[in-house]
């Protein structure tokens, strides 16, 4: 290098190979890549011997490696990089006694200086270099399709990683010196610093950098950047570097914070915080919205930022307050966090000054404000933010009311990530709440009440003294004269328009009295004299409005001032101002001169206990919404709101247990997560208490689940079952429960009869997971629980036979199960006792003994040998029994008249509730002994077959093994094979159990035959037997019989049907409905006749009967067993039900019918031709609803562009505007795709003459409307805006020809159609007082068709008499059934397979 050569820092490597002109020193030559190792070799022996100057004239040769970096070997990068450290090592060793010689020369100082900037630059470049290639290694090792990815790795990071913390050291130590010397006592040169500094920003542009192990390189890097910033005067070019930094590169914004954080508290760096804030907050807020990468960067810097400097951020927050305006939500999202953060760590306590507070609230009114911001990610992240500050305590109090009634609005969100927030905020709120363990708003309005008394006893004893404390009121109004008498004087003068209506007098001199002197207290002078003068002529005559004829009227209105204001108390005061009831009691301010200090304590608790009532009310209103959410289709909102109720719980408030109830049918949820989360809830809830002793720990857990129990439904309980199941196979529940409910049980332990009663319950529940429990304690159960006692309260024993039949085996054992199952003798105690019970009850009128009579009969079937005989028997004593009663009232009858209470024939009278108890009885025992024969007979049947076929088969293979021909070994195996042999066993065994269900259970023999005329009589006659529980048990009984012979099902089926029909009993309709369906699953082919008759209980207008209805129609369908098309739109109706039960019932059928393929979208076309009719009495509104909820299952492109183009064919069809409207109405709720539009425009002609009607093409232009939102690609832009000027111009000349549609060249406008005039938004129901014209059993299809043939007049309807006369009626005239050529014939098989409901193709419709 020549000695007047000036070495300048390039901008670009190759910009050294360039003549810079005169002094400016140039690279002579690169070297070749094979002459560098000598060339290093030399540098190295130069620098032993010159020291740090050497590089002045071995430049070149490092320069060479830099430029063939990519190619040359590894040992000779590695060489370069180690002589650098070297030479730069030296050169910071010896500056420093440089710097200090003050007779240093000028070539000596621009040599030294020359030499550190080519040092400088060689080591910067080397650094750079080797960071580039341990960046490309580090993305080959991220790439799972590379191979060799280790061997790419390890080419030359080896020593970089281990001399980058010691380089970054050493430029620190470098940078830390007064370089300024060597440029003369001036700044050093920005080129320099960007040198130095330029490696550590490509060092932290590394993706990895952010891993632990980079830790130390990080700390390396920031304190450079530190000393940078402190000694060389690169705040500025930091700040522009760090701004583009945080843009391009996601990964780098936390590091940074990080450090920002480290420079501002370690080394006084406070300025570049706001110069970095300043620099993002002057982004223009149009290009953030388009750049979601980089501003994603610029929000987690901010963020993060401020959780660790919150004051710095505090005193820049206004530069970032644009951004809450901005279309990006991410950066609205950073700005609240930053607010939360200050909020948390900066503007807490109660000791702020007054601009804190201000700051805070205003910090606190804008999160508030973005909780309803319009994209969801920022309403979700405000509420979590808020559960934060919450958590943290910083939330005042007098915001919580304000942040709970927006948590609570949120619940109602469409977003499920904010209804997940909201929830997580109210749990936090109840968790953190300032005011109580305990919420219940009962136990918290008896106390502010009190309170509320007593603050105001105590402002009314402070009233005298005020009195005497004050100035007198004649002076004050000796003061304010003046003001008063030019008030005065004004009223005569013009007033101002309007002026007059401003107040007006009260109606009582009372009120207007209190009204005047409130103005006068409060300085309204003005208003207060007119007020006056008003009431003057209002209440002329009145004290104190008295008008004394020798005054003028301002000086009577001055002396009624007067003596309104100094007959008035200061103490008053509160009182006169307007007020509401609890708020302004708590808000009243006492005036300056009363004691203060029991009065402010007292206001204080007053508003203590105010806050929490209210914040108690909005925890109730949030229950009854999340308790809601529980059925969600999200799982994370599904849990939340169970952890919720979890919480709800801990703090006592009673509408809890109503949740908690309602979260147990999710214990049978599909979802893992969501059947833990409730195992977890009641493990929380019950199996955690706070008691010390295992004693006091099962009473808790007892006590809180009989509490459960009280009034729960079956479905609850079995619910509670699973879960406690549960729990005993896992070994959660202690001995000492139960032990302590055997104790309950036994009565060793004092009880209630609920409370023993529900400890059997529970009893048997836990005897699921372990059966042992009931079963070493069988005798127990049945001398303590079936006793003498049994008739007092038949509810004990129905839950001992319930928990003993825990001890039943699976009435379906598995075919390797040779065991037999459990049963006990027909001799033992347990069916003496049941036999005793039941049969002394039977003459006892009791509400509850017919349900413990099923469950004792249940338990006699599961579990006795000859359970047939014990049941006979029991018949046989019941009947016994009420021949007796019979024979006693003919004895008594001449004595005494007929009782209203008892049913009569016309030979003698019975108590209705024996009829009732007899009949109940042969139903039950008629449909358990089907059950027997069908379920456990039969599988004994086949259980013994099977192991006699075992036993001969081995007996056979050891004696003929050897002499058994081989072709009868082949056909042996063939039938074994196709499963000849146990099928034709299986049918055997099943005709065997059918013919004795046909023709022997129901024959004159057997002892059903003589309770069926009783039955069909009450059945036959509900004018003679009108009594509504024996109507129903009657209704019920017919059914059950009919389910034992399909030959006397066939014979009553005229009958069940008439009386679902024609009954006004809601309850016999809704039992015969339930038979109905058992019926249709029994014997399908006699019931399919009648599927209408079922379908039409739909539209019953009883509720109860129409939920009835929906739940057996929903399995009926669900199982195959009835048709679907042409009548599913009845359960459609129910969508739009009053009742909301029904609607969930109609709900849930469709939900299960969409999970079985395309059978919803197959039956859309058929709901929606029935619903459209106007016969149908759906209104406009209600089809909307029901369309909205069943186009929801449609999801498919397939489906949904096959339904576009058949919606559009079935323009051609309609012929109301009403059915126009529909279509169109369907089609808008349609996702149309480009798919969909491009069958849209080909199905054009099939409605575009319907455009004319304003609906419709509103419809169409809602299609257009969504199709652009979901995004247009420009191939099909083109094809939309063209559909949307077709269908502007149709609907235009549509409009333009109903001007002129006189003119008969147009087309007619279509008829529209005649509305029924309709009540409610649902059909009208059936009348269940139907004339007898008005129902006719249905004909078969085949006699339907064969009268269309024949084209014969149609026959006169049949007449069905429901006789309520005098029991002299004939038996004709008290008739109910149907003749017998009116009778459904069998119709084609109803197949039980699920052939109606597969998956087809989705373009197809039936």
């Amino acid at each position: 290098m020549a000695a007047d050569s000036e070495f300048h820092l390039p901008l670009a490597p190759a910009d050294l190979l360039r003549d810079g002109g005169p002094g400016r020193y140039m690279v002579k030559e690169v070297l070749p890549a094979r002459e560098l190792p000598p060339a290093l070799a030399a540098f190295r022996a130069a620098v032993r011997a010159r020291g740090a100057l050497a590089v002045l004239q071995h430049f070149d040769c490092v320069y060479s490696v830099l430029h063939h970096f990519r190619t040359v070997g590894v040992a000779v990068k590695e060489d370069a990089l180690e002589l650098m450290v070297h030479v730069m090592s030296h050169h910071s060793n010896e500056l420093p006694s440089i710097l200090r010689d003050s007779g240093l020369s000028r070539a000596d100082r621009a040599a030294h200086l020359n030499a550190l900037k080519m040092n400088c630059y060689l080591l910067t470049g080397l650094m750079d270099a080797f960071e580039m290639e341990t960046c490309k290694n580090s993305c080959l090792e991220a790439d799972p399709g590379r191979k060799n990815r280790k061997n790419h790795a390890k080419t030359s990071g080896s020593l970089w990683e281990e001399e980058r913390e010691p380089l970054l050291h050493l430029l620190t130590q470098l940078l830390q010196l007064d370089l300024r010397q060597l440029w003369g006592g001036l700044a050093v040169e920005e080129e320099f610093v960007s040198l130095m500094t330029g490696s550590c920003y490509r060092i932290l542009e590394n993706p990895s950098i952010g891993l632990q192990r980079y830790r130390v390189t990080r700390e390396a890097v920031t304190h450079l950047l530190a000393v940078a910033l402190v000694h060389c005067d690169h705040m500025f070019s930091a700040t522009l570097k760090i701004t583009q930094m945080l843009q391009h590169f996601e990964h780098i914004a936390p590091v940074f914070s990080r450090a920002v954080s480290l420079w501002a508290k370690e080394y006084g760096l406070k300025s570049l915080v706001g110069e970095l804030l300043r620099e993002i907050g002057q982004k223009c807020l149009q290009d953030l919205a388009r750049e979601a990468s980089g501003v994603r960067g610029y929000a987690t810097f901010i963020s993060e930022l401020a959780e660790q400097i919150p004051a710095l951020v505090l005193s820049n927050m206004s530069v970032l307050l644009p951004h809450l305006d901005g279309e990006n939500y991410m950066m609205r999202n950073a700005v609240l966090a930053a607010m939360a953060e200050v909020l948390v760590q900066v503007l807490n306590g109660d000791q702020l000054e007054e601009a804190a507070r201000g700051t805070r609230d205003k910090f606190l009114d804008i999160l508030q404000a973005h909780v309803c911001d319009v994209h969801s990610f920022v309403r979700s992240r405000v509420l979590q933010l808020f559960t934060h500050i919450v958590q943290c305590k910083a939330l005042p109090l007098t915001q919580f009311q304000s942040v709970v009634s927006l948590a609570v609005g949120r619940l109602k969100d469409k977003s499920v990530i904010v209804v997940k927030n909201a929830i997580q905020l109210l749990a936090a709120f109840l968790s953190n709440n300032p005011f109580s363990s305990k919420l219940s708003c009962a136990d918290l309005d008896e106390p502010l009440k009190k309170e509320v008394q007593k603050l105001k006893e105590m402002r009314d004893r402070s009233r005298p003294t005020a009195v005497t404390s004050v100035v007198a009121p004649e002076e004050e109004w000796e003061a304010m004269l003046p003001e008063v008498r030019a008030a005065t004087e004004q009223l005569f003068q013009p007033l101002q328009e309007g002026e007059e209506e401003v107040l007006e007098v009260e109606e009582t001199v009372e009120k207007t009295v209190e009204q005047i002197t409130g103005l006068l207290k409060k300085l309204n002078y003005k208003s207060a004299a007119r007020l006056t003068q008003k009431a003057l002529c209002r209440f002329q005559g009145k004290e104190p409005f008295i008008c004394p004829g020798e005054e003028n009227e301002e000086a009577t209105i001055l002396d009624v001032l007067k003596r309104l204001y100094t007959g008035s108390c200061p103490g008053e005061n509160s009182e006169d101002l307007p007020h509401d009831n609890s708020s302004d009691k708590i808000e009243e301010v006492v005036q300056e001169e009363q004691p203060q200090t029991e009065l402010v304590k007292q206001e204080m608790l007053v508003q203590y206990l105010q806050d929490a009532y209210n914040f108690s009310v909005k925890i109730t209103e949030a229950l009854n919404l999340i308790s809601k959410m529980m059925y969600e289709n999200s799982v994370s909102v599904v849990q939340e709101a169970i952890e919720f109720f979890v919480t709800v719980s801990q703090f006592g408030v009673p509408q809890a247990l109503l949740g908690v109830r309602r979260m147990l049918p999710l214990i049978w949820s599909k979802e893992p997560g969501i059947k833990e989360a409730v195992l977890n809830a009641y493990r929380q809830l019950y199996l955690s208490p706070s008691e010390d002793s295992e004693r006091a720990k099962a009473q808790a857990l007892v006590h809180s689940l009989s509490l459960i129990m009280v009034d729960a439904s079956l479905g609850t309980i079995e619910c509670l079952e699973e879960i406690i199941s549960e729990f005993v196979q896992k070994d959660e529940i202690k001995p000492a429960v139960t032990q302590l409910l055997w104790e309950r049980f036994t009565e060793k332990s004092p009880c209630s009869l609920l409370e023993r009663r529900a400890a059997v319950m529970l009893l048997g529940m836990m005897a699921r997971g372990k059966p042992e429990i009931i079963g070493s304690n069988l005798d127990i159960l049945v001398t303590m629980g079936l006793s003498e006692k049994a008739c007092e309260d038949y509810r004990l024993p129905q839950e001992v036979c319930n928990v003993i039949s825990k001890l039943a085996s699976n009435p379906k054992p598995a075919l390797e199960k040779k065991s037999a199952p459990f049963r006990l003798p027909q001799n033992h105690m347990l069916f003496g006792c049941l036999s005793e019970t039941v049969s002394k009850g039977f003459a006892q009128p009791s509400s509850h003994w017919i349900p413990f009579m099923e469950a004792a009969v249940t338990l006699i079937y599961q579990l006795a040998e000859g359970a047939e005989e014990i049941c006979a028997d029991i018949l046989h004593v019941c009947s016994q029994q009420a021949l007796e009663k019979l024979q006693e009232a003919d004895e008594q009858k001449a004595d005494a008249g007929d009782s209203p209470h008892r049913v009569s024939d016309g030979a003698g009278s019975l108590p209705t509730f024996l009829l009732l108890h007899l009949v109940s009885l042969v139903g039950q025992v008629a449909l358990q002994q089907v059950a027997y024969l069908e379920v456990s007979v039969s599988a004994e049947l086949r259980r013994r077959r099977i192991l006699k076929e075992e036993k001969t088969k081995k007996q056979s293979g050891t004696s003929t093994k050897k002499q058994r021909p081989q072709s009868t070994g082949n056909e042996t195996t063939m039938e074994e094979e196709l499963g000849l042999v146990g099928a034709t066993a299986d049918d055997t065994e099943a005709e065997l159990i059918r013919s004795i269900c046909e023709t022997e259970l129901l024959d004159g023999k057997h002892l059903f035959s003589a309770f069926v005329p009783l039955v069909l009589k009450i059945c036959n006659n509900p004018g003679l037997y009108s009594d509504s529980a024996l109507s129903a048990a009657a209704a019920l009984t017919l059914g059950k019989l009919c389910m034992i012979s399909s030959e006397f099902c066939d014979s009553h089926l005229r009958l069940l049907f008439t009386m679902m029909e024609k009954s006004t009993l809601p309850s016999v309709r809704s039992n015969l409905i339930i038979a109905a369906g058992d019926l249709a699953i029994r014997f399908p082919n006699l019931v399919e006749p009648w599927t209408s008759h079922l379908y039409a209980r739909l539209r019953d207008p009883c509720p109860t009967v129409r939920q009835t209805a929906g739940l057996v129609m929903t399995h009926l369908i669900l199982k195959d067993m009835v048709k679907v098309k042409g009548q599913v739109s009845e359960m459609a109706a129910l969508l739009i039900d009053p009742e909301e039960a029904i609607v969930r019932v109609a709900q849930n059928f469709f939900g299960e019918l969409a999970n079985k393929g395309n059978a919803v979208y197959n039956l859309l076309p058929d709901i929606i031709s029935h619903l459209s009719d106007p016969n149908s009495g759906i209104e406009e509104e209600s089809f909307h609803t029901i369309m909205r909820h069943l186009f929801s299952y449609v999801t498919k492109d397939k489906q949904t562009e096959s339904l576009v183009e058949k919606l559009c064919q079935r323009f051609r069809t309609a012929r109301t505007e009403r059915q126009y409207r529909d279509l169109s109405h369907c089609l808008a709720l349609l996702p149309v795709s480009d798919r969909g539009l491009h069958k849209l425009q080909d199905n054009y002609d099939c409605f575009a003459d319907k455009l004319q009607d304003p609906a419709v093409y509103n419809c169409f232009q809602t299609v257009l409307a969504r199709f652009r939102r979901a995004g247009v690609k420009p191939d099909t832009k083109a094809l939309a805006e063209e559909l949307e000027q077709k269908l502007s111009a149709f609907h235009n000349r549509g409009m333009d020809s109903t001007e002129t549609c006189q003119d008969g060249s147009q087309t007619p406008m279509p008829v529209s159609a005649k509305r029924k005039p309709i009540r409610s938004s649902r059909r009208q129901p059936l009348s269940p007082a139907n004339t007898d014209d008005d129902f006719v059993t249905p004909p078969s299809r085949t006699l339907r068709n064969h009268k269309r043939a024949q084209k014969r007049p149609p026959r006169k309807k049949a007449i069905i008499t429901f006789s309520s006369d005098e029991e002299n009626n004939s038996e004709d005239e008290l008739s109910a059934e149907l003749r017998e050529e009116e009778t459904p014939t069998k119709t084609t098989p109803i197949t039980r397979s699920s052939a109606r409901l597969r998956e087809p193709s989705a373009t197809v419709f039936n």
